[in-house]
């Protein structure tokens, strides 16, 4: 969960927010490189008191600063496309779950068992407890076990939504009439918290998400309850 002096990315949850860090991490040394080759060249250029005034023409620099850039830029491009690759869709999930987006509020149902469907309500400010976060619990968790391939169907019922979840590098528009899709696995047990991220009205901040990943026994025993 995000607090006031989280600067940086939530601990990752799944493997795929992993190589989201990783590759943000790689852009960032290649960025820091970059912005500390061209300040030295400014304070270079300024504490230097010499010029060429017969200067017209470089054709060697200026083949260097176009084939550099190209060689950067492939340096970023190919993990960038290893990593989309990597999000992309799967076609063999072990567990399928649906959710739409209300105003203002989350309804979630999983399909593969009849009947289990439930809504998911932000818990009022007056009736927290000391166990619960405030403005970010709901008073039904989606559990998920975990260790296993994920997935999301994102809908809405009435306007824009976006079911959002950081620490597992999960962002989707919740779109009325349209179903996208998510895909993600849960790597460690625990509470994951997000919140609509699409200005749908005006209690869009009072509608969070929480999900609870599990071991696979106590998933079980939650269906049996609920069945």
């Amino acid at each position: 969960m995000a607090t006031w002096s989280t600067l940086s990315f939530q601990n990752s949850s799944s493997p795929l927010m992993e190589q989201l860090i990783f590759f943000h991490d790689h852009t960032m040394l290649i960025l820091i490189m970059i912005t500390s080759l061209v300040a030295y060249m400014f304070f270079m250029l300024m504490m230097n008191s010499f010029t060429n005034r017969f200067l017209m023409e470089g054709q060697e620099i200026e083949t260097i600063w176009t084939i550099l850039p190209a060689i950067i830029l492939i340096f970023i491009a190919l993990p960038s496309l290893r990593l989309l690759y990597l999000l992309d869709e799967i076609n063999t999930p072990s567990l399928t779950m649906k959710t739409i987006g209300h105003q203002w509020y989350w309804s979630y149902e999983y399909s593969d068992f009849n009947s289990l469907e439930f809504d998911s309500y932000m818990i009022p400010e007056e009736s927290n407890e000391l166990s619960t976060f405030r403005l970010l619990d709901v008073d039904n968790r989606t559990l998920i076990p975990i260790y296993t391939q994920m997935r999301i169907l994102i809908t809405a019922s009435d306007v824009l939504h976006s079911w959002t979840v950081p620490a597992l590098g999960v962002k989707a528009d919740a779109v009325p009439g349209r179903l996208n899709q998510v895909s993600f696995t849960m790597n460690r047990p625990g509470l994951w918290f997000g919140q609509c991220s699409e200005i749908c009205g005006a209690n869009h901040s009072f509608m969070p998400i929480v999900l609870e990943s599990v071991p696979h026994k106590p998933f079980i025993s939650w269906l049996k309850t609920i069945l």
